[in-house]
């Protein structure tokens, strides 16, 4: 019995050092971000200083659009490509086949950051085609999707197809089939795709710094560009960005938790 609640404390205990460990700056960075003067090391006073410069920049509220309607439109993109390529990977039934294609497939996801971006950048250069918003588009589009692929296919390899196939049997069209029995059964895989897609168009600056044009950029090169040290303003960016973020993964897992009956967690 001691021995149970000694097991029970340590791994309590090391579970909360590890949260501690993780969230603990961002806290000090959240409560910095109302601090009234520009220090990171001592506490002046509280107020919203930091948060009304940070709106009245106008090239930090651009870069932010920049930022956010890219990681929207390349989240959603690469789900819908990502999701197709998944059916038409599980699709194959040789074993060998679908080994090579899944290779190829997780290959993005090994490689360097570098390589991607001078290799994106050099296609889109031999190609003639102008660096700028489309291309970080296109750039975080393409690494997107392996991410959505690897999310979607175990949910298919767990799926029942006699259930579709029941479906047309009992007189659904293929695409209603598709939709009301696939779709629902692989919708886990689809949200975790869309979720990590959109987390890394958020944080990408390598790719991004090499297939943006001039007078383009995303918050991470922004942040890089403009740095000259400790800055409470990007404090305040990073608070409205982790909050943002917070918010749609709550709204997101509340709602699955509603439909499962499992309680409302925000790591998922």
């Amino acid at each position: 019995m001691k021995k149970n609640i000694f097991k029970s404390i340590l791994e309590n205990t090391y579970l909360f050092l590890i949260f501690l460990f993780l969230y603990l700056p961002i806290v000090i960075l959240m409560i910095f971000s109302f601090n009234s003067e520009k220090s990171v090391t001592r506490w002046q006073g509280f107020s919203f200083k930091w948060y009304i410069e940070m709106l009245s920049n106008d090239s930090l509220l651009e870069a932010f659009a920049n930022t956010i309607s890219i990681g929207v439109i390349a989240a959603v993109v690469s789900c819908i490509i990502g999701t197709a390529a998944a059916i038409g990977i599980q699709g194959y039934k040789s074993q060998r086949v679908k080994g090579m294609i899944n290779a190829v497939t997780n290959l993005p996801m090994v490689s360097s950051e570098l390589v991607m971006g001078i290799s994106l950048m050099m296609l889109f250069v031999s190609v003639n085609i102008p660096r700028g918003y489309f291309t970080m588009l296109i750039s975080h589009i393409t690494f997107c999707i392996p991410y959505v692929i690897v999310s979607v296919l175990p949910k298919l390899m767990q799926l029942d197809t006699g259930l579709y196939e029941a479906a047309l049997d009992l007189g659904a069209k293929p695409l209603y089939a598709f939709r009301k029995v696939i779709i629902p059964e692989i919708r886990p895989g689809i949200v975790n795709g869309l979720l990590i897609s959109f987390t890394l168009s958020l944080d990408d600056f390598v790719i991004s710094n090499f297939t943006s044009g001039h007078g383009v950029q995303n918050l991470s090169m922004f942040i890089y560009t403009g740095r000259t040290g400790p800055n409470p303003m990007y404090n305040a960016l990073s608070t409205v960005m982790f909050v943002l973020v917070a918010v749609l993964l709550f709204v997101i897992n509340s709602r699955s938790s509603k439909k499962s009956g499992e309680p409302i967690s925000f790591f998922g």
